[in-house]
């Protein structure tokens, strides 16, 4: 090569996408069937569950956990946060929320374990925060508001991901559990609507998350 020549500069490598990318990135925010059904049905049976063996504890107990929900506003007993909703006001309370748990988590399982429990996190801290920051005084216990966002979660998740079988899923959803939703307003004395209205926006704090991560997830990747 002459150093005295004209330089010539190397030529540009092409910018190559990243193969498969974009569509197993987006595919998980879109699915309406667990990926790996056996094990969702094993983890959501295994849930429930825990909540029988707690219930049968609590009796065993004489109802002593009944007092350790999420106490508004109540500093020494803001770690109730973390199991209030494992606790539950006698069998009939823990059964009117077993039967739509499974159901509703079964379902909000499709995009895999790792982002259901992301999605069960949301739901249970927003849940509990907005008792303890908005909630009337008592104890407040169940696993309603999980229930409030699970169901919700289904509902507004194909509108942020616009799925059409996800829209699909949730009017099948709302069918069968829309009533439900009259429990965020103010009712029935002795039930905790603030844990659903909460739980309710932690639903649609989850399918806001779970549709952004999808987007940004499908985002190309560019080789320089």
């Amino acid at each position: 090569m002459d150093p005295t020549g004209p330089f010539t500069p190397p030529t540009p490598e092409p910018v190559v996408a990243a193969p498969g990318r974009t569509r197993s990135a987006a595919a998980p925010s879109r699915r309406v069937v667990p990926p790996r059904p056996v094990l969702s049905a094993a983890v959501v049976l295994g849930f429930v569950g825990l909540l029988y063996v707690v219930e049968a504890v609590d009796t065993a107990l004489g109802g002593r956990l009944d007092d350790d929900g999420v106490i508004p506003r109540d500093f020494s007993q803001w770690d109730n946060i973390i199991w209030y909703p494992l606790l539950h006001g006698g069998w009939a309370h823990l059964t009117g929320n077993a039967v739509p748990l499974l159901v509703l988590s079964y379902l909000a399982t499709s995009g895999g374990i790792k982002q259901f429990l992301q999605i069960t996190a949301v739901i249970w801290l927003t849940s509990g925060l907005g008792v303890w920051v908005f909630g009337s005084y008592g104890s407040h216990i169940g696993a309603s508001g999980l229930v409030f966002g699970f169901l919700v979660f289904l509902l507004v998740r194909g509108v942020f991901a616009r799925s059409v079988l996800q829209i699909l899923v949730a009017v099948v959803v709302f069918a069968l559990y829309g009533a439900a939703l009259w429990g965020v307003l103010p009712g029935q004395p002795g039930i905790s609507w603030e844990g659903h209205l909460f739980g309710a926006l932690g639903g649609v704090l989850a399918a806001w998350g779970v549709a952004r991560d999808a987007r940004r997830g499908a985002r190309t990747t560019l080789n320089a």
